[in-house]
């Protein structure tokens, strides 16, 4: 090819290949989603998804491809919510608004096709899960700078809804404006922290001098930067695409790296998936008892059980000084050594949800 007239001819005739390949594919998705309609199987397998991804990505290597993994990701994660709205079409309830980062962490793994119910409250996720008016939720849990979301462990540990998934996004702030240039912004709306989270930009280009406007949310940001070209709005990059506004700078915010933890909430249990985290609530009957904790956790410790977080919430079911623990920990609740370890406090510990490890070095 010489061409390039001769390049997209080749392109095109690929792009009817990988249709006819995926037309394929859905064929057999069909198949798929009658066969676990009368069998009662779950429609999203986070550990089925993960192994096709690393398959791919080392075949991709192995080829001596240009896609690396986080391209096939980024490709298959669409296919994979594609498939599964053909197999059922689910609805997904997220912490909104429409446009926040919860609806991005949502859309990234149900993809675009999907049923999003957009709910002003973590509690109203829950809710809408238990009288089943969605299948899925997705709330945050845990922010790296500001911590864990209290009210998501609370809400866990009284609920039947259940971890079923983990993720880690990064929080990256975007620049949007209609403007055509910088000296045509007037104003700038951004929820009061986003400002905070992003002041070197807004030093660097001088736009202290620029009216700051505080709004309820990014998303509302971006809404009104869209109704007027000498504004501009510091959101999501999900706020700016989806209420057409153009991103003129990406990743704006002070310190790189901050990223929250997503969770992924319904009504099922996974199978164990040999790379699972298990989340569980402890109610130590003992807990104003000096050691009780560490006599606790020593049981764990025997059964050669990695922990990966402990966090401690007051107590909402006594008064005084009473304190719950949130663990996190490697493995399924199905595993000999954890279900030896769990036996031991049967009457202390809620099982929260065992599900496939996330990745938290996607930064």
């Amino acid at each position: 090819m010489k061409t390039l007239d001769e390049c997209r001819a080749s392109i095109d005739a690929i792009d009817n290949e990988l249709l006819e390949l995926l037309n394929k594919r859905m064929k057999v998705v069909e198949e798929v989603g009658r066969i676990k309609k009368s069998t009662g199987g779950a429609i999203y397998r986070p550990e089925r998804e993960k192994a096709i991804i690393e398959r791919l990505t080392q075949k991709s290597m192995e080829q001596k491809g240009l896609l690396n993994a986080s391209a096939i990701e980024a490709i298959f994660l669409e296919i994979f919510a594609v498939s599964r709205n053909l197999e059922l079409p689910e609805r997904i309830a997220y912490l909104g608004p429409e446009g926040s980062f919860t609806h991005q962490a949502a859309e990234s793994r149900f993809g675009a096709m999907s049923d999003y119910i957009s709910l002003n409250s973590i509690f109203s996720v829950f809710k809408t899960l238990e009288a089943k008016r969605a299948k899925f939720g997705v709330v945050p849990i845990e922010n790296s700078r500001d911590g864990i979301v209290g009210e998501t462990l609370d809400l866990l540990a009284n609920s039947p809804i259940k971890i079923v998934a983990e993720m880690y996004m990064p929080i990256h702030m975007s620049f949007a404006t209609k403007a055509k240039k910088l000296s045509d912004i007037t104003k700038i709306y951004s929820k009061d922290k986003g400002f905070g989270q992003c002041s070197e930009f807004l030093q660097e280009h001088n736009f202290f001098n620029i009216e700051q406007i505080p709004v309820e949310s990014t998303a509302k940001a971006a809404i009104l930067a869209s109704q007027d070209e000498t504004s501009a709005a510091i959101c999501s990059h999900i706020a700016a695409k989806l209420y057409g506004v153009p991103v003129m700078f990406d990743r704006v915010e002070d310190e790189i790296g901050s990223q929250t933890r997503f969770v992924i909430l319904s009504d099922f249990k996974n199978s164990p998936s040999f790379e699972d985290k298990t989340s569980m609530l402890v109610r130590l009957k003992d807990s104003v008892k000096a050691g009780s904790l560490v006599r606790f956790l020593q049981d764990f410790d025997e059964e050669n059980i990695n922990l990966s977080k402990i966090e401690s919430r007051p107590s909402k079911d006594k008064g005084g000084f009473d304190y719950w623990f949130f663990i996190d920990f490697y493995g399924h609740i199905d595993d000999e050594k954890i279900q030896k370890a769990v036996q031991k406090h049967k009457d202390e510990v809620t099982w929260l949800g065992s599900y496939i490890k996330g990745d938290d070095n996607e930064i």
